[in-house]
């Protein structure tokens, strides 16, 4: 598969050196041992149903959400366990979550598809592919009908946008955002592929933030394997939305490194040379080398941050193992609003 060549904007900055993009970095390194943690406990038969990991696209959540407000609210599609972490979700119930235990962040009955966690402005975390994108459109309109200056972010990957409801979503958006109704970032995580189905072979129009300018909602894409251009690009695009109501599309050309699925071992749609090369990219390497550029970080401040992670992933795994399962009539609680 061809991807686009992307060339990142971003400067070697001595403001590099602030302790936000060292803890951007630790967060990148416990993301990325958390979904390592999770096929792991997926092989061993502790996680059911099904389970999408975030491997390769840590820059795309990082370079994001850390541009938000603490009472900004994000939508997500099902490769959702990055947004929840980055947002400052429990690991510990987040864990949990995926083993399907009564002390998950959605009492063990969504699993690793069906994140929720209000308190930490994460509205989801959904299944069904494109779905979401209506919601966060709603809930943008509404945040600015009550008058706040909070915005909505809402993720999708590159499949999403052949899916009905998406150009509903885009249509809506793009009416509400000439009154300044739709505080709105839309995020099309470029992946490369849907599924295991290239971009080339999926859209008519491969330019996917083109695809969305065609709404008069304005796009533009960024680098997403550095996290340094994505914040670039953050920073600016959610002071704009706030500060005019109006939405904005970013297209993060990413690509994951593991398969589209825990069970998508064999990965016929791609080569393994190719998985090997943009893993030349990776984007916690990405930013490591520059922080040590320009910084000094050393590879023993990284062990410490590694050692960290692995730490917390595995206290973590314990607490999901220990956590009792959902009690019977839980299944009949939060069908219907009471």
């Amino acid at each position: 598969m061809a991807k686009p060549k992307m060339e990142s904007t971003a400067t070697l900055d001595p403001a590099a050196c602030a302790p936000e993009w060292i803890d951007i970095l630790r967060r990148m390194i416990f993301v990325r041992r958390f979904e390592e943690t999770t096929e792991r406990e997926f092989r061993r038969g502790k996680i059911g149903g099904y389970l999408h990991v975030y491997i390769g696209q840590e820059a795309v959540a990082a370079g994001i959400i850390s541009a938000l407000q603490k009472d900004d609210i994000v939508f997500s599609g099902y490769r959702d366990h990055a947004q929840a972490l980055m947002l400052g979700s429990d690991p510990n119930r987040v864990m949990a979550e995926l083993f399907g235990k009564a002390t998950g962040v959605s009492k063990g009955k969504g699993g690793s598809m069906h994140l929720f966690d209000v308190e930490h402005g994460f509205y989801g975390g959904y299944g069904i592919v494109g779905g979401h994108v209506t919601l966060a459109a709603g809930s943008a309109y509404a945040l600015r009908y009550r008058e706040t200056d909070r915005i909505t972010v809402c993720y999708f990957g590159d499949g999403a946008m052949n899916i009905g409801s998406f150009h509903e979503a885009m249509n809506m958006t793009g009416l509400w955002g000439r009154d300044g109704m739709a505080p709105i970032v839309f995020v099309i995580e470029n992946n490369g592929y849907a599924m295991g189905t290239s971009v080339e072979r999926h859209s008519a129009l491969p330019d996917l933030a083109a695809r969305v300018r065609a709404y008069n909602i304005p796009s533009e894409k960024v680098d997403g394997q550095d996290v340094f251009a994505v914040r670039g690009v953050a920073d600016r695009v959610v002071r704009q939305v706030r500060e005019t109501g109006k939405p904005y599309c970013i297209e993060a050309v990413t690509y994951r490194f593991s398969g589209h699925g825990a069970a998508d071992i064999l990965q016929p749609y791609r080569s393994k040379d190719e998985v090997e090369e943009h893993k030349h990219r990776d984007p916690i390497v990405i930013l490591r080398n520059r922080l040590a550029e320009v910084c000094g970080l050393t590879d023993d401040d990284v062990k410490k941050m590694e050692a960290e992670a692995a730490e917390r992933v595995a206290a973590a795994v314990k607490f999901a193992e220990e956590s009792p399962a959902p009690e019977p009539d839980e299944l009949y609680r939060d069908v219907v609003s009471e």
